[in-house]
């Protein structure tokens, strides 16, 4: 068991880290509704762009944490696109934005401060947080652009499958992997290329890009099942409701 985990130690918290963090969505959306997907999507966007600073190896491929993290904020728009509305998603979308701009000001006034001879731990934020400012402006740009292009081809999806099946509630599997796929793409290459070009060589930007990218697959098809199940709170919610 030691071995095990010793040799696929990276490997086994970014599953467990994919259980976790996929998995608080629904008791979220079921005890809070949309507020508490918004309260998700606030969390993981700010500690998203503080884990993609570590670099790691798992499953074969170099990568940056926080990719599970910006993978959950897809899934909290398509849950409110399919679930409440495409103003709910969007506005998902414009709270992120909000907190990320929020958090990198916060972060950057705490430089400006001289800290006092008894003060250890400036030196670490210092180190950690010089960098922030560009990750998170790349992010933010980046989340923004992707983010909306994930709520215009989920509904962009939804009307054409309805038009094909004459049904609003088939085809869920499509419209939900069908537009995070797609922008998967532009938020990959985007990212990788903003956030780390002239910090890398182009070796390992291809390498962040691919690895990335195999990630978001993996998580797009993943969190299917959690679409389907909260497509079923939603349902209980809206019926309680109207009693």
């Amino acid at each position: 068991m030691n071995f095990i985990f010793g040799t696929y130690t990276n490997e086994i918290l970014l599953i467990l880290s994919l259980v976790v963090i996929f998995g608080s969505v629904l008791p979220a959306y079921k005890f809070f509704g949309k507020y508490g997907l918004y309260a998700i999507t606030i969390i993981a966007t700010i500690t998203a762009n503080i884990e993609c600073l570590i670099m790691i190896n798992a499953f074969g491929m170099e990568q940056t944490l926080g990719n599970v993290l910006f993978a959950v904020t897809f899934l909290i728009t398509d849950i409110l696109s399919e679930n409440e509305s495409k103003k709910d998603a969007n506005r998902a979308v414009i709270l992120g934005i909000f907190s990320s701009l929020f958090f990198v000001v916060i972060t950057q006034s705490w430089m400006l401060y001289i800290p006092s001879e008894s003060d250890f731990i400036m030196p670490s934020i210092r180190e950690v947080f010089s960098n922030t400012p560009r990750m998170m402006f790349s992010s933010l740009i980046v989340y923004a652009v992707s983010q909306f292009m994930d709520v215009q081809l989920y509904h962009a999806w939804w009307k054409l499958t309805e038009k094909l099946s004459g049904n609003r509630k088939k085809f869920l599997w499509l419209r939900n992997n069908g537009s995070t796929l797609i922008s998967q793409i532009l938020n990959t290459a985007l990212f990788t290329l903003l956030a780390f070009i002239g910090t890398y060589d182009f070796q390992t930007l291809i390498s962040i890009m691919v690895s990335s990218y195999v990630i978001f697959v993996v998580t797009s098809l993943c969190d299917t099942p959690v679409v389907y199940l909260a497509r079923k709170i939603g349902e209980s919610r809206k019926t309680k409701s109207k009693k």
